[in-house]
């Protein structure tokens, strides 16, 4: 790729969050995911990181913080250490002037530096501060430690993911980390729509992430009320419908498969050559294909395991049967639909060149948001944030007031 083929970061872009001024305190990975989603659509986000830096430049790939490159793109950085008075007094000189305070310490330690919501938002009665925590700032596992991890193993997560029989699988990402920190942005954009009003005011959010996680996987609560079954694990397939797996091609690819509804069942035994199945009462019926899905998987795996990806993909396209290919990274960027529709985007990089990221998400047809600035270095913008606020020589830091 030239230069000339990267995407240009636009500094200067209107975008629908301009305006809006975001502390950001949190670390690692669900307080970046949630600045992310505002300052992607212009909010000025300002990472506050401590002398040392946030720990999710720690995480390296080849020497390089990628994690840090895309998920604190288009912020700020600015050093503050909360346990000297005099940054302190800075965070407090910031809080009046911005709309929003996101943090992400253990329960108890923002009071413990005086900087609790009292305080916050008795400085911006109009501030909305969003409080991410493992478990919350209530109930009795409020000061335990809160990894995604733990969360993706208790939540339910774990106990229904990998195959029968088998141990508990943990996603090999940040899940409850990134679903936390996408929840924590609609709330903030909800909590600012709540302060604009007439009588509107500041507010506290407690964002878990422990319950987001849990939102996403299905009725399961319900299920186990209702019927007192627990959903078990069963790799590739779901519990309310069949066909759906992934099977192997003949050439060592894999080609996932549902179909979901009746009439696609029906059409995909048609292409197969098997429209004996649709009045068998074995796979007449959602229910019945459900109890006899490993005769299914069979029938299926034995006709898609005679062709290669690309013919399976062809044929099955062509007949309308809803089936997609399992890629790797590399796979997915080369995809001729990722490309056209700029599902990634590549800008120029000082340190390694060029970097390959995801792109704006989700498309405004209006007031879309903008790449406006590379992830920042330590610092960076410290004269810029800082340079307008008053001598801290003039201020009493003893009382923390002037």
């Amino acid at each position: 790729m030239t230069d000339k083929e990267y995407v240009q970061y636009q500094p200067l872009a209107r975008c629908p969050l301009g305006g809006v001024r975001v502390l950001d305190l949190s670390r690692l990975v669900a307080g970046n995911m949630l600045t992310l989603q505002l300052a992607d659509f212009g909010a000025e986000v300002i990472k506050l990181e401590p002398h040392r830096g946030d720990p999710l430049r720690d995480w390296k790939e080849n020497g390089i913080s990628l994690f840090w490159k895309v998920y604190s793109r288009n912020k700020k950085s600015v050093r503050l250490d909360l346990k000297r008075p005099e940054d302190k007094e800075r965070f407090k000189q910031l809080v009046p002037t911005s709309h929003v305070v996101v943090e992400s310490f253990r329960p108890g330690v923002m009071e413990a530096l005086g900087l609790g919501p009292d305080v916050v938002l008795k400085l911006n009665p109009r501030v909305v501060m969003v409080r991410v925590s493992g478990w919350g700032q209530t109930g009795p596992y409020q000061t335990k430690p809160g990894f995604g991890s733990l969360v993706e193993a208790m939540s339910g997560f774990a106990a229904k993911t990998g195959f029968e029989g088998e141990r508990p699988v943990l996603p090999n990402m940040a899940l409850a980390d990134m679903v936390a920190g996408l929840y924590g942005a609609y709330s903030v954009l909800v909590a600012l729509r709540e302060s604009e009003r007439p009588g509107g005011q500041g507010q506290v959010i407690d964002l878990s992430l422990l319950e987001p996680l849990h939102s996403i996987l299905g009725p399961d609560a319900a299920v186990f009320r209702l019927t007192g079954r627990i959903p078990a694990r069963a790799g590739n397939r779901i519990s309310i419908t069949a066909p759906r797996n992934v099977y192997a091609t003949a050439d060592g690819g894999w080609l996932a498969l549902s179909a979901s509804t009746q009439a696609m069942a029906e059409r995909l035994f048609k292409v197969i050559g098997r429209s004996d199945l649709i009045e068998d009462v074995r796979f007449r019926t959602n229910s019945a294909r459900l109890e006899h899905v490993e005769e299914l998987d069979a029938i299926i795996q034995n006709y898609i395991g005679k062709s290669s990806l690309a013919e399976n993909l062809a044929f099955f396209d062509a007949a309308q049967v809803t089936v997609g290919p399992v890629y790797d990274a590399q796979q997915f960027e080369r995809d001729p639909h990722v490309r056209e529709r700029g599902v990634l985007v590549e800008v120029a990089d000082d340190q390694i060149g060029s970097l390959l990221m995801h792109s704006i998400i989700p498309r405004f047809s209006a007031t879309p948001g903008a790449l406006r600035y590379p992830a920042p270095e330590l610092g960076e913008h410290e004269a810029e944030i800082l340079g307008s606020l008053p001598d801290l020589d003039m201020l009493d830091l003893r009382t923390g007031s002037g």
